[in-house]
């Protein structure tokens, strides 16, 4: 089970670039990863897509399971705009310098150098990583997935789990030592895909690719399957 990750600001950054919609260009592009597979003689069960109605439909049930358990919250957040490109800059597309070592290509939500995941406000001398020019801070309203709700759990999971690979397991329970805080699975770029509703309220957002991709092999498995009745 696979399928086309069709979401995110780096599509709509480069459907920009290009002139077209995102959901022009994820087509082609989708239609060419096919192609390519087919040459290469590698097949699947099923190949689909993130922008399958059976995956958006399962996304947005999985996240509302989450939210009437409470493991969903909000918060007001600043977030960086380019005033420029006029488009909300989301972890991957704004960069500055590792405040802890001093990195000076270091994205927004983890320096590639030091491996220390970040958030956008601790970088010095952030940049829009389109243009370079300065971001400015607007405040909005997102939906976080509270993770320190889950952190004991987590913890056993990976000190039990005798298939992680012990430099996976030594880097999960490095994290946890810092300590898990919560994370933003909704975004305020237009081409998330997944509209974040049903979050009450939510109507402008959408969710956050990172979250809702990885849903895209189980939602896979779910169309193999009614495909076949």
């Amino acid at each position: 089970m696979s399928g086309s990750d069709e979401h995110g600001t780096p599509i709509e950054v480069e459907a920009l670039q290009l002139g077209v919609k995102p959901r022009e260009l994820t087509d082609r592009m989708h239609e060419i990863v096919k192609k390519l597979f087919e040459l290469w003689e590698i097949s699947f069960d099923n190949y689909t897509r993130t922008e399958s109605p059976v995956h958006k439909e399962f996304v947005k049930e999985f996240f509302m399971k989450l939210y009437n358990n409470g493991y969903i919250i909000t918060r007001e957040d600043e977030v960086p705009y380019c005033p420029k490109d006029k488009i909300y800059l989301p972890d991957r597309f704004i960069i500055g310098t590792c405040p802890y070592c001093g990195y000076d290509k270091a994205r927004g939500d983890q320096c590639e150098n030091c491996g220390r995941l970040l958030e956008p406000r601790l970088l010095i001398n952030p940049r829009c990583a389109i243009c370079g020019s300065k971001p400015i801070w607007v405040r909005t309203k997102h939906w976080y997935l509270d993770l320190t709700k889950l952190e004991d759990r987590v913890r056993k999971y990976v000190e039990e789990n005798t298939a992680l690979p012990e430099n996976a397991k030594q880097m999960s329970l490095g994290m946890l030592k810092e300590g898990l805080r919560p994370r933003a699975i909704t975004r305020d770029n237009k081409w998330g895909g997944i509209e974040a509703p049903p979050f009450p309220g939510a109507d402008d957002k959408t969710i956050y690719v990172w979250f809702e991709a990885v849903l895209g092999y189980v939602s896979a498995t779910i169309e193999y399957f009614r495909n076949r009745g």
